[in-house]
């Protein structure tokens, strides 16, 4: 019966990281198929619809947009739709936090903002996987910040949470890992991580 629990156990851990990620990948098929879908039927006959333009009409959606906020005209409509959006405030809160998220993930635009750190603490010295967030600290209440302090996010193992702190820059190792790397590194507690070196010769 061990044997048989092994490999029943093996098998579950195998199996349900693809079949999960199906399900998901499915899902988002599926609800973006059946949403836009509907869309395009108004405008196209039955018999002309085939399945799966729903997606490819999102799809060709998104690149259109990213395409036409380069325009400068595009982009002066936009942000002044963010500012009729940001004076209603639950569509603010909501919003905001949506655009914070995703910007902190994709890049920050240029800036080191999501960048991976290794934060040490005591003695002897303990290392802590971080995010920076934050390094203006200009618009923070008196004595949140200031000096060389750095804004930093400290994710939980299993994404239960995490902790926002500052840290002196000196604290800081920028890591040569990917946002995705980072957080799959935390999400597992360390246990599937690939090589990881410092950006100061690691």
């Amino acid at each position: 019966m061990k044997i048989l629990g092994r490999a029943f156990f093996k098998g579950l851990l195998t199996l349900a990281p693809v079949l999960l990620t199906i399900y998901v990948v499915y899902w988002t098929a599926v609800t973006a198929e059946g949403l836009l879908g509907k869309a395009i039927r108004l405008v196209v006959p039955a018999e002309s619809y085939v399945p799966g333009m729903g997606i490819a009409a999102g799809v060709a959606a998104i690149i259109l947009v990213g395409f036409l906020l380069q325009a400068w005209i595009f982009g002066l409509l936009f942000s002044w739709g963010e500012r009729l959006l940001e004076k209603v405030p639950l569509v603010k809160s909501l919003y905001s936090s949506i655009k914070d998220m995703l910007s902190f993930f994709g890049g920050g635009e240029g800036k080191k903002i999501g960048q991976v750190v290794a934060v040490e603490l005591g003695e002897p010295k303990v290392k802590l996987l971080g995010f920076v967030t934050r390094e203006d600290m200009e618009g923070l209440p008196e004595g949140l910040g200031g000096g060389d302090l750095v804004g930093v996010y400290l994710p939980m193992s299993y994404q239960i949470g995490g902790i926002t702190a500052f840290f002196p820059r000196s604290a800081l190792t920028p890591l040569d890992m990917t946002t995705e790397e980072a957080l799959r590194f935390a999400v597992t507690a360390g246990a599937k991580a690939g090589k990881i070196a410092s950006k100061e010769g690691g």
